[in-house]
């Protein structure tokens, strides 16, 4: 079983959440709703915990390729469901941005496998409902783009 210790130390809503690692993650509610700003939203962890996970598999899956990655970023948005308690990610997109010697049809590949297959987070926002979209750009070029990562299941 996984742990998770949270505190509040900041304000109303200001949290800090700490792994059994000690790695700790600040957490707050937005000033419109009482926060300080004091942290990240918990659902735009969410999307940070999708492009982490997502970024993983990736790059283990190109690295076993042999393929190298010079660089690696990734740009992830989202629109929740509008005048839902609670309001979910409805949809999300993410761009994956690679440089390096990487072969475009690899890195489609191995976001392919992400998206579909090993990203648990993919899953479990999938399992929520959300809808995926995502493409994919190597050396500034773009070679693959999908309007739902869920019509490829």
């Amino acid at each position: 079983m996984i742990q998770i210790h949270l505190d509040r130390v900041n304000g109303d809503f200001g949290f800090e959440a700490t792994d059994a690692t000690g790695h700790t993650v600040r957490m707050d509610s937005n000033p419109e709703s009482g926060g300080e700003d004091f942290g990240v939203r918990p659902m735009q962890m969410l999307l940070m915990g999708l492009g982490g996970c997502s970024g993983i598999d990736i790059v283990s899956i190109l690295k076993k390729q042999r393929q190298t990655i010079e660089s690696f970023k990734m740009d992830i948005g989202g629109e929740r469901e509008k005048e839902k308690e609670p309001s979910l990610w409805e949809t999300i997109h993410l761009h994956f941005w690679l440089t390096g010697k990487i072969d475009p049809d690899k890195a489609k590949r191995a976001c392919e496998l992400s998206m579909d297959k090993y990203c648990s987070v993919a899953a479990t926002l999938k399992a929520a409902h959300a809808s995926f979209s995502w493409e994919v750009s190597v050396n500034g070029q773009s070679f693959y783009s999908t309007r739902s990562a869920q019509q490829l299941s």
